[in-house]
């Protein structure tokens, strides 16, 4: 056990359970093992999910907050900003935020000076548009199931709009506001879209499979910023690697427990992205994926 790693204690907040989120959950908690603070021996490790509920995550801030660890762990950004809204002095790691300007989490993209630094999962835009003319070039309408309450998926419906027009493409909204709502908001895109495109928005990756019976049953495809959606029915995913995500994430909760103020350490983004394809889902929503997507495929599942 290496000489530093004494006593410490690091809280975890996730908004939500679903395979992306749970992958940082897990990255923090492989790089703090490897970094010598283990669970029971020297590490007090706490980690409790909101299941959705922005209240839940408000008193479960609170909660960890009163427990004064040593640093706290946001994941996504309703649950970073729980924690926001909790303390201005226990440090917060936020993982998995869009726009944490947007959020209102840190001022800038440098050292904020205050008790707040992290990890978004911000993609380039142009790059997920690319995916979808690639598959889809004959593509005019592009429809998003998203939350207009969560700040990361109002700021990407925002740039969606900004930049579709570019590409001789238009948004067509549908609101959930609740996971329950997945189903019916995809519903009402059905035989209006061309395509719906999902990005990292909780309450849709939470009920992705209420999107994937709907794109199977109406011929409507699905392309998503999230890979693990991809296993779960999507075509395609240009996006991150979570678990990489978590691993930045827990880097930084080290240098904290270590020493480092979370104000002295800028905001960070990773470029760690990864294409699957689901060549089964294509087939169940009327779509041949071009060889050529294939070939440069991360991982395809057939």
């Amino acid at each position: 056990m290496p000489a530093f790693a004494q006593d410490k204690s690091v809280a975890v907040l996730a908004i939500v359970e679903h395979p992306a989120l749970d992958s940082v959950r897990d990255g923090v908690r492989e790089v703090l093992a490897e970094a010598g603070y283990e669970e029971g021996k020297n590490l007090r490790w706490q980690y409790q999910s909101a299941q959705g509920n922005v209240g839940t995550a408000a008193q479960i801030a609170r909660k960890f907050v009163g427990d004064k660890p040593d640093a706290i762990v946001g994941i996504a950004t309703p649950a970073a900003q729980a924690v926001v809204a909790a303390t201005r002095s226990v440090p917060l790691v936020y993982s998995a935020v869009t726009d944490p300007i947007a959020a209102q989490l840190v001022p800038g993209w440098e050292p904020s000076g205050t008790n707040v630094t992290g990890v978004s999962d911000e993609l380039a835009l142009e790059r997920q548009i690319e995916l979808i003319k690639e598959i889809l070039p004959d593509a005019k309408r592009v429809g998003m199931v998203y939350n207009p309450g969560e700040a990361n998926s109002a700021v990407v419906v925002r740039q969606m709009k900004e930049l579709l027009p570019k590409h001789g493409m238009t948004l067509v909204e549908a609101a959930a506001p609740r996971t329950v709502d997945v189903g019916s908001a995809a519903g009402r895109l059905a035989g209006k879209v061309d395509v719906i495109y999902t990005s990292t928005d909780n309450n849709v990756v939470s009920a992705y499979e209420a999107l994937v019976k709907m794109g199977n049953d109406t011929d409507t495809p699905l392309i998503a910023a999230d890979t693990d959606s991809v296993k779960r029915g999507a075509i395609a995913a240009l996006g991150l690697n979570y678990k990489d995500l978590g691993r930045q994430t827990g880097a930084i909760v080290v240098r904290i427990l270590k020493g480092e103020k979370p104000g002295d350490i800028a905001s960070a983004r990773s470029d760690n992205v990864d294409l699957f394809v689901n060549l089964r889902a294509a087939q169940a929503q009327g779509v041949e994926v071009p060889q050529a997507v294939i070939d440069k495929a991360t991982e395809v599942i057939r």
